[in-house]
């Protein structure tokens, strides 16, 4: 009983300390800030509800932001949602996306998971294997999805004459 008390214990330090971050990101998933909201609740409650079934392979953080992004991916497909993710107008980990609203467009228009990881890395600070878990994917995939985002963007915000350099 006392493992069980710890992880709940280590859910409510995670909630605590991280929940403008899980905010976030299931922000620029679902659209809007009060929906986030409830898919960040969403999400830790399914964590609570199975942490037994959290094994301990990976960092517990990495695991909840799963069920966090289930959640929002969840509730977007219900809410008809486009295609499209909106970025939050001022992220906090990151100076990045403040610079120019071409990443902002290049990155809505990437592919799910290379924006998803876009999100968990530079909005959640979270490392290639936290993503990885968080995703479901390996870490060489979370490599491969980053690289391949960085390339886009890289090319949707450059000019012609910085391309052909």
């Amino acid at each position: 009983m006392k493992d069980k008390n710890a992880r709940l214990d280590d859910l409510e330090r995670l909630y605590r300390e991280r929940y403008p971050y899980f905010v976030q990101v299931a922000r620029a998933v679902v659209g809007n800030e009060a929906t986030a909201n409830d898919a960040v609740q969403d999400g830790f409650a399914q964590a609570i509800r199975k942490r037994e079934s959290f094994r301990g392979d990976g960092p517990l953080e990495a695991w909840v932001w799963r069920a966090v992004l289930n959640a929002a991916l969840t509730v977007r497909r219900r809410n008809g949602a486009s295609g499209t993710f909106e970025l939050a107008p001022e992220p906090t980990t990151s100076d990045l996306l403040d610079e120019n609203d071409g990443i902002r467009a290049g990155i809505a228009a990437l592919p799910e998971r290379q924006r998803l990881a876009i999100f968990l890395r530079y909005y959640a600070d979270l490392d290639y294997r936290e993503i990885a878990i968080a995703l479901g994917v390996r870490v060489g995939t979370v490599s491969a999805t980053l690289g391949a985002a960085r390339t886009s963007l890289r090319l949707s915000i450059s000019t012609p004459e910085e391309v052909s350099r």
